[in-house]
């Protein structure tokens, strides 16, 4: 699946991903009044809402980008109907050939963690069958219990050839409590930079490997470190847009091939048509609103690489 994403980013001219966080307050008016009549004010008719919002941005973009991000608490927060919704979005996103990196940050042990990755990424035994639960392509995952967390996924990633993106340096204002603590004269997020590289080794594709790393675009100077830690690890950048983070701060998360990193974008480009930049659009177009939006931040990353080249 690294290879496919490589593959994507390569036919597009696009390092980009788009993250499909929906709120209700994203949601345009229109599409609430109408999942509403049909369902109530009930989590079926938020659900509803969400996916028809979904995909009107998903048909707008699909052509454009090589991946999605959808975050599952924004659908969990709808309960059984929203992470119905969630797998649905799966579904529908493969359907236009597009990467999903299932934005789950799932962190535990043993058989607990098993069961994430075979209901993230895997198969799970049902009687004399093997079932797929979300199937998305990739998924976050927090490192904080150690390897015993990272290897059932890496497992289940090698027999499905699919991957993860392990939380490194994230884009959060406090993020650095703990992961800019120092440990044996080094901040903690180098020595979890090592491990990726390190588990990266085990689960290599071509010429990048499947174990990949979160690398919050607030911090570019962290980013240039962390790249020349992990120089086979696909980096998936967070933080661009609405963060704060923009093209020119992303070139030292690139390697001298023009790959290794996959920027996301969420309510920058979900929530476009509420910019001033791009309210000429309106409310009922907030689909193309947000193909605008993407246009434009592929220009951004593309002229910042081409500026340091």
């Amino acid at each position: 699946m690294i290879q496919k994403l490589i593959n994507k980013i390569k036919q597009t001219h696009a390092p980009v991903c788009v993250g499909l966080d929906p709120m209700l307050s994203y949601i345009p008016g229109h599409l609430q009044e109408e999942a509403f009549a049909k369902y109530g004010e009930t989590l079926e008719g938020a659900a509803e809402a969400v996916w028809q919002f979904n995909k009107a941005i998903i048909d707008a973009v699909y052509d454009l980008i090589p991946s999605v991000k959808p975050q599952v608490a924004m659908y969990e927060q709808f309960g059984l109907p929203g992470l119905a919704v969630f797998k649905r979005t799966v579904d529908y996103c493969h359907e236009k050939d597009l990467v999903v990196i299932g934005d789950v940050k799932r962190g535990d042990i043993g058989s607990t963690s098993a069961a994430y990755a075979s209901g993230h990424l895997g198969r799970v035994a049902v009687g004399s069958k093997e079932c797929r639960a979300f199937d998305e392509d990739f998924a976050t995952v927090n490192p904080y219990l150690g390897t015993d967390g990272i290897k059932p996924f890496i497992d289940v990633c090698r027999e499905e050839k699919k991957g993860i993106f392990v939380l490194v340096k994230t884009s959060n204002p406090s993020s650095g409590e703990f992961q800019d603590r120092i440990t044996d004269g080094r901040p903690l997020y180098e020595w979890v930079g090592e491990k990726v590289a390190e588990w990266g080794e085990s689960h290599m594709g071509d010429s990048y490997s499947y174990v990949g790393a979160v690398v919050g675009a607030t911090y570019p100077q962290m980013g240039k470190t962390l790249r020349k830690i992990m120089p086979k690890s696909f980096i998936l950048v967070p933080g661009y847009g609405a963060q704060g983070g923009k093209g020119a701060d992303l070139a030292h998360f690139f390697n001298a091939d023009g790959l290794g990193a996959v920027v996301n974008s969420s309510r920058g480009i979900i929530a476009a048509y509420k910019q001033e930049q791009y309210s000429k659009f309106g409310e009922k177009n907030f689909a193309d609103a947000s193909r605008a939006a993407v246009g434009d931040m592929i220009a951004d990353i593309d002229g910042a690489l081409r500026a340091v080249k």
